[in-house]
């Protein structure tokens, strides 16, 4: 079991998308999604520039992985396919990549938070979220968006280590430590969808 945790800067419910039941890392964060297995942990901590460094945003034990393709037509994750004229939790849907089989494999990336304003395709974020086919799926996580509780400072400052990242990724905890993640994350008894993310404020 291994803990992987990073800030979670842009907080629209989009990565992760903590909707429909399942909190699902599908886009963004591509060495996490090309290396992170089953029963990892992956815990996403606030933006020191909002003020919320101290925060957990949200936490997910990963209990499957599947591809893009995969994730598209599992009728599990239809709600999470994106519409940008529906609710906050349709517009910022992550279920936007699959191929096109019928000119040469593209990749094709549905109107969404990652494509531009008009409905084109980005591919500068194309590129970047399809660098990892990898989709991280957890049925069993915490996320708490811009509510999220101040990390224990046992958990900031514990033998010189620290659970808030701050570029990229941190994942080389010793057991002991990632032990004691999962057991203050338990000891909340707190389970799935708890608080509206942090930037639906300021979004349209």
């Amino acid at each position: 079991m291994r803990l992987f945790t990073y800030v979670v800067a842009r907080d629209f419910g989009f990565a992760p998308n903590p909707f429909g039941g399942y909190c699902t890392l599908a886009t963004c964060k591509p060495n996490i999604r090309r290396v992170a297995q089953v029963d990892d942990w992956i815990v996403g901590t606030g933006s020191a520039e909002r003020k919320r460094a101290a925060n957990i945003v949200f936490a997910m034990r990963v209990t499957e992985v599947l591809d893009f393709d995969s994730y598209w037509t599992d009728q599990r994750f239809s709600v999470k396919r994106p519409n940008l004229q529906g609710s906050k939790k349709q517009a910022f849907g992550d279920n936007i990549y699959h191929h096109d089989h019928h000119y040469c494999g593209d990749w094709i990336q549905e109107n969404s938070h990652h494509s531009y304003a008009d409905g084109t395709p980005n591919y500068r974020n194309i590129s970047h979220d399809t660098k990892t086919n990898r989709i991280l799926i957890s049925d069993d996580f915490i996320y708490w968006g811009g509510s999220g509780p101040v990390i224990p400072e046992a958990l900031r400052n514990h033998e010189g280590l620290d659970i808030c990242a701050r570029r990229g990724h941190k994942s080389r905890f010793p057991s002991q430590f990632v032990n004691e993640v999962v057991a203050w994350l338990r000891a909340r008894d707190e389970r799935g969808f708890f608080g509206a993310p942090l930037d639906w404020s300021s979004s349209a």
